[in-house]
């Protein structure tokens, strides 16, 4: 596996995340002159987007994550994004958490799938942030944490060759491999079919620096060509214009990775049964014997994003991802028990409280503001056993 994918899996899926957020944010917004205490407005929208992504480019987090390292457990990283999704004033339940992480991680993985080259995933990631960029062009501070980041992924992975990106897409394609999520936009475009797994095309560009299949070459021993035949393709095969800008700026060419939520077309997901009877036995019955170093390094990246509680009594914003809030509970009462998330405390000695901090060095969580008071449930520590 490699030790490099580990930014790439937690940038692109942050991405989705985001996306998966303005949309229903911009949903759920009401104009700030009719909106009450307990409703969303334009500016609390834009005030969470900041905050997550202020918190999700920190420069000491984005230090410690492009260290060469191994992927950690689905669990280990789920909980870096409830922490993440909760690092401003919005307060999701756990079944909305639940379907914010199915989407995030379906339409990652259906990216993967997709990339004509091993080496395209990097452009995928560049979409990603392009987009985040202009969630955030009015703040040029968080903006140029995003734009370091872009040179921090132009650094590292600029000079890795086309045999380390192949590793790199395997190491991703383990990750998804049991994941078989039907999510409704991907039904409704015929790209995943009932059973949750996907449908390739076979037709549309070729790999950039690749020819149109259809020709067989036959060479001599000199090397010199002797003999051309024609075959049929079952595909419509075109070559790319031109390959995408792995650059700062740039045309990407590649549309993976950009917003598919842009159009206005509800947030929706459902479990397919298979999906749900394999998720109902994935949990592990003997102990986790890589649990103590996944704790260390959940308490490395989590270690400078403590949620802090509002005070007063203020309860901050609720988001559903649901239509209503009765599919909301129906899914949380029918989620399998074996993946429900329980609280769990980790205590640190000063020592080690104290290394944290050199590691991360302070990184501010957003508290609720002075009128957020009656929007929405404050979010349980959903932390579950590694």
């Amino acid at each position: 596996m490699s030790a490099r994918t580990l930014p790439l899996l937690f940038l692109n899926l942050g991405g989705e995340m985001l996306y998966i957020l303005d949309q229903r944010l911009r949903a759920q917004s009401i104009p700030g002159e009719k909106a009450r205490k307990d409703e969303w407005t334009d500016v609390d929208r834009k005030r969470v987007m900041n905050d997550i992504i202020s918190t999700m480019f920190n420069k000491k987090f984005m230090e410690e994550l492009f260290k060469p390292q191994e992927l950690y457990s689905k669990k280990a990283l789920r909980t870096v994004y409830d922490r993440l999704a909760h690092a401003s004033i919005m307060r999701l339940n756990q079944a909305s958490m639940d379907k914010l992480y199915d989407l995030m991680t379906m339409a990652f993985k259906y990216q993967v799938l997709l990339c004509p080259r091993p080496r395209d995933i990097l452009l995928v990631t560049f979409n990603h942030l392009d987009a985040i960029k202009d969630f955030v062009y009015e703040s040029p501070a968080i903006l140029n944490q995003v734009d370091e980041t872009f040179r921090q992924l132009i650094e590292t992975y600029s000079c890795l060759s086309d045999g380390e990106f192949q590793l790199i897409r395997q190491t991703l394609l383990i990750f998804f491999q049991d994941m078989h999520i039907r999510v409704s936009i991907f039904l409704k475009d015929k790209v995943q079919n009932s059973n949750g797994r996907f449908v390739l095309p076979i037709s549309g560009p070729v790999p950039w620096g690749t020819e149109v299949p259809g020709l067989i070459r036959i060479f001599n021993h000199k090397g010199v060509e002797v003999k051309r035949t024609e075959f049929t393709t079952a595909g419509n095969y075109v070559t790319p214009q031109r390959e995408g800008s792995f650059e700062l700026y740039g045309d990407r060419v590649l549309k993976l990775g950009t917003n598919m939520y842009s159009v206005s077309r509800p947030v929706e997901t459902h479990m397919a049964g298979s999906s749900k009877n394999m998720a109902s036995h994935a949990k592990n019955t003997a102990p986790n014997p890589l649990a103590k170093e996944e704790l260390n390094f959940l308490a490395r990246l989590l270690g400078g994003l403590d949620i802090q509680k509002p005070a007063g009594g203020e309860t901050g914003f609720r988001l559903n991802l649901f239509t209503t809030d009765e599919e909301e509970e129906h899914a949380a009462q029918t989620r399998p028990e074996e993946l429900s998330y329980k609280v769990i405390n980790i205590e640190a000695t000063q020592e080690r409280q104290e290394e944290l901090s050199r590691i991360l060095g302070e990184m501010e969580v957003a508290e609720p503001c002075p009128d957020s008071a009656g929007k929405g449930e404050d979010l349980l520590a959903l932390m579950d056993e590694l």
